[in-house]
C-alpha cells in the first residue's frame, strides 16, 4: 500500500503522516515514513538545494525534484513496497504537477512526458489537506523562517492551491480530500473511516 499526503505548505501534512502510521501500525501493518525532497541516503542534499538555494531558472527546480524522486523510489519506496510494508509519503508526484505547472506555469504535457519516463510508481490512496491560504501562511509564519518556497507570493501559494484541487478532480479515483481547517484529533477520525472504507484497516 502506498499512500501520499498532499497540500500547500502549511497543511500539516506531517502532523497526518504521524497519525496515519499510527493507525496502521496499531492494525497490524508494518510502515514507512518517508518524505519528499531528499527522502532518500544523500537526499538531503538535493532538499537544501531545493529548499535554501539560490536557483534562477524553474527548469534547475524541476529536473531537481525528479532526480531527487528517482532515487527516492530506487532506494526507499519500491524496496519497501516489495518488502510488503505500507508506506507513507509526505508529497510526491501530485506536488510537483501543482507547484511546478500551476504555480511555476511549466508546461504539463512536458512534466508529465518526464514523469511517464521515469516511470514512478502510482500510489493508491492520496490524502489532500485542503486548506485556505491565509491560514497556511499563518502556520508557517508560526513556525519561524520560511525556506525558499514557503516564501514565494500569496498568489503563487493560490495558483498551486487550486493545483491541487484540480488534480482532486482528475484523479477522483485516488485522491481524498480533508479539510486541514479541523483539529488533528478530527482529522485522524476522518483518516480512520477512509482507512477503514477501503479495507486498509
Amino acid at each position: 500500500m502506498f499512500i501520499t499526503i498532499e497540500g500547500i505548505d502549511g497543511s500539516g501534512k506531517s502532523t497526518l503522516a504521524q497519525r496515519a502510521l499510527a493507525l496502521l501500525e496499531k492494525s497490524g501493518r508494518k510502515t514507512l515514513w518517508t518524505r519528499e525532497p531528499g527522502g532518500w541516503e544523500h537526499g538531503d542534499l538535493i532538499r537544501s538545494l531545493l529548499l535554501n538555494g539560490t536557483l534562477k531558472n524553474d527548469l534547475t527546480e524541476i529536473m531537481l525534484f525528479l532526480a531527487d524522486r528517482c532515487e527516492h523510489v530506487k532506494q526507499v519506496i519500491e524496496p519497501a513496497l516489495h518488502e510488503g510494508l505500507c508506506v507513507v509519503c509526505e508529497r510526491y508526484c501530485d506536488s510537483t504537477r501543482a507547484y511546478q505547472c500551476w504555480g511555476r506555469g511549466i508546461e504539463r504535457s512536458k512534466l508529465e512526458a518526464l514523469m511517464e519516463w521515469c516511470q514512478f510508481p502510482e500510489p493508491d490512496l492520496t490524502i489532500w489537506l485542503d486548506v485556505s491560504v491565509n491560514t497556511a501562511c499563518k502556520r508557517i509564519m508560526a513556525r519561524g523562517r520560511a525556506d525558499r518556497i514557503e516564501s514565494e507570493t500569496l498568489d503563487f501559494h493560490r495558483r498551486v492551491s487550486e493545483g491541487f484541487r484540480a488534480l482532486s478532480a482528475e484523479y477522483a479515483d485516488r485522491f481524498v480530500q480533508l479539510s486541514s481547517e479541523k483539529t488533528p484529533d478530527e482529522l485522524e477520525l476522518e483518516l480512520k473511516k477512509i482507512f477503514a472504507d477501503r479495507g486498509i484497516l
